[in-house]
C-alpha cells in the first residue's frame, strides 16, 4: 500500500491545535478591500477555528499525518 501525503497547500493554509481542531486565516481578504465594509476587514482579521464538520474533513483528507 502507498503511504498517504499530507497535501502540500494544506501544510501552508492550516494548523492542528493541541485539542485537535484546525485553526484557519479568514477567507475573503486577498483583494477587493475597498468594496469590504470596515467591520468585515476587523473581523476577518487573524485567525480562527474551523467548524467541527469542515475541520474533520480537512484533518482526513489533507492532513492525515497531522503537521
Amino acid at each position: 500500500m502507498p503511504k498517504m501525503k499530507t497535501k502540500s497547500s494544506a501544510k501552508k493554509r492550516f494548523k492542528i491545535t493541541a485539542s485537535g481542531k484546525v485553526k484557519a486565516q479568514a477567507a475573503g481578504k486577498r483583494h477587493g478591500m475597498i468594496k469590504r465594509t470596515n467591520k468585515f476587514i476587523r473581523d476577518a482579521r487573524g485567525t480562527m477555528v474551523l467548524a467541527e464538520p469542515d475541520g474533520k474533513k480537512v484533518i482526513k483528507n489533507y492532513l492525515p499525518n497531522g503537521l
